[in-house]
């Protein structure tokens, strides 16, 4: 006799309740004779899964997601910290949610309890927080399909293994490591494909008594059906398609009673009603068995989208070696949240034009399934940074001044967030800055005074060739009589109304007077307007605590030794 899948879900839906009163009975009283028998049953009985019958279940799944709305899950597995490939998972999930008034599920996939860590949860729901990913169903905020962590589910699994068992559709089986390995090895010896091979597929009665009553270990399988072709549609990737023999019976429990990754997700994401699963391509080949499970147990195939996997510059997989790789650490480095987010969004999706900077209203508004590109999305650091400073620069003046000034704090360069000094130095450093916590760098040189290293470079030579030492007195004498002192003190017109009158008694206009002047004044050939770093330097009242400071006298007083020595 052959089931066919609808006859299996016939089956199950008859028996599912007297099935939910005897399941502990059964496990606890009788295991042993009533496995054996529908083991024996089973090996009778053959499972067909028609490619018609998926695409049927995508059309069931399709028409649900119109009454009840779009459902989309991020499942991490915390066993570290949040990785950029999964951020994006997440981000994509989550755009398509609000894009469509769906809601997002958050459940975490802790099984592993070798690895699992609440420390590492805590961290992940932590990183998608601070990413501004919301969910409106999980561990922390509960919601009506719960629980939402695998390890607090273990009795649901367990249900659906018996239901599984009684159809036909699963088995016990008693094979050891040992016989596991040599059944593999035989097979890459004959380049047969890696499948189950033993015994107990087709083990009788009386064999399956024995073993039981022997207390041997033994795991479940499922029972794949033979030669059929299992196809489904991608929204990614179009067309894909599987031949059920290359995949073998498979484990659903192991012997220890934890169930297998590919079984839980299965029935979590039926049980929790989601209608599309938008994961990494590296989730591919895993399609097949839960497409399996779906229709074994009668539940509506979501549909299915398989991103492609994020590259680094050299086009190997984003690893460690290549730097920073979690969510976690973008954040420590200073990068900002909502630049964080438009990056991602773009690693596998584009909106059809030329734009690159979105705020999240703009990508939640915009973004759809069919623009999510097939090639590898190449992880880009140089962009990411330059992104992040086209949204750093996008602040509120305010923001801008509370981040930047915050971080100058942090770093000994100014006494208060909103002090004249810190108010200056933050509007100085934030037209060049892509990261926050790179105002320090950015600050710091405008602090100092190399006069003499910059006269002994090579790029210097032409400058002092050129009279720099005539331009230097000039300045040393308009110190003297206070002139440079009033043209810092006044705005940026007076400033260059200054430098204008040196320019105009030295004859000289254009770069051969701003940069002899840059050079007297700041020690540097490159940087800042220098009226600004001036007016800068007159604010400073003992706000930089950690590094040294030359005031314009101190300056001035280099400058005028300098010059003394040249005559």
């Amino acid at each position: 006799m052959q089931l066919s899948t609808k006859g299996i879900s016939s089956l199950l839906r008859n028996s599912r309740v007297l099935r939910a009163s005897r399941v502990h009975g059964r496990v606890q009283a009788s295991q042993g004779s009533r496995q054996a028998a529908l083991v024996g049953r089973a090996s009778r009985a053959s499972v067909t899964c028609a490619a018609a019958e998926v695409s049927s279940a995508q059309n069931i799944n399709d028409s649900d997601s119109t009454t009840t709305g779009v459902r989309v899950r991020f499942a991490p597995s915390p066993t570290g910290n949040l990785h950029i490939g999964g951020a994006r998972t997440a981000l994509f999930n989550w755009l398509y949610a609000k894009n469509q008034g769906g809601k997002m599920i958050l459940r975490v996939e802790d099984t592993d309890k070798a690895r699992s860590t609440l420390e590492s949860e805590q961290a992940v729901l932590r990183d998608l927080a601070w990413l501004g990913i919301e969910w409106d169903e999980g561990p922390d905020v509960g919601g009506p399909y719960g629980p939402y962590r695998q390890s607090e589910r273990k009795d649901i699994y367990k249900k659906y293994v018996d239901q599984l068992v009684e159809a036909g559709v699963a088995y016990p089986c008693f094979c050891t490591d040992e016989e596991l390995a040599k059944m593999k090895a035989e097979a890459e010896e004959k380049k047969l494909p890696p499948i189950y091979r033993g015994k107990w597929a087709t083990a009788s009665k009386e064999e399956v008594e024995a073993e039981m009553a022997k207390g041997t270990p033994y795991c479940y399988r499922f029972r794949v059906p033979k030669n059929e072709i299992i196809k489904i549609q991608d929204v990614v990737r179009g067309d894909v398609q599987w031949n059920t023999d290359t995949l073998g019976d498979f484990v659903l429990l192991r012997s220890n009673g934890l169930p297998v990754y590919n079984f839980c997700v299965a029935i979590d994401d039926a049980l929790m009603k989601i209608t599309h699963v938008l994961r990494a391509e590296e989730h591919l080949p895993n399609t097949l068995r839960q497409v399996l499970i779906y229709k074994a147990l009668g539940f509506p195939v979501p549909m299915f989208g398989h991103m492609s996997l994020i590259l680094a510059p050299d086009k190997s997989k984003l690893s460690k070696r290549h730097g920073a790789t979690s969510v976690g650490e973008f954040k420590d480095e200073g990068f900002l949240a909502p630049a964080m987010l438009n990056f991602l969004s773009l690693l596998g999706w584009n909106d059809g034009t030329e734009q690159e900077i979105f705020t999240e209203e703009e990508l939640c508004e915009k973004f759809s399934l069919d623009r999510i590109t097939k090639s590898g999305a190449v992880f880009d650091k140089t962009k990411l940074c330059w992104m992040n400073g086209q949204h750093l620069r996008a602040l509120d003046e305010n923001d801008m001044q509370n981040m930047v000034g915050q971080a100058l704090l942090d770093a000994g360069l100014v006494g208060a967030v909103d002090s004249s000094f810190a108010k200056a130095a933050v509007n100085i450093v934030a037209s060049s800055l892509e990261l926050v916590n790179d105002a320090e760098q950015e600050l710091v040189p405008l602090l100092g005074y190399p006069l003499e290293e910059t006269l002994a470079s090579e790029p210097a030579k032409k400058i002092l060739d050129d009279g720099f030492l005539s331009v230097a007195r000039a300045v040393v004498a308009a110190y003297d009589a206070g002139e440079l002192q009033q043209a810092i003190a006044g705005d940026a017109k007076e400033f260059k109304g200054w430098i204008n009158s040196i320019g105009k008694a030295q004859e000289r206009k254009g770069k051969r007077l701003f940069m002899p002047i840059r050079i007297a004044l700041t020690g540097r050939m490159q940087g800042p307007d220098v009226g600004d770093v001036m007016r800068l330097l007159a604010l400073e009242s003992g706000d930089v605590t950690s590094h040294p400071v030359v005031k314009l006298e101190d300056r001035i007083k280099t400058l005028r030794s300098w010059v003394e020595s040249q005559e």
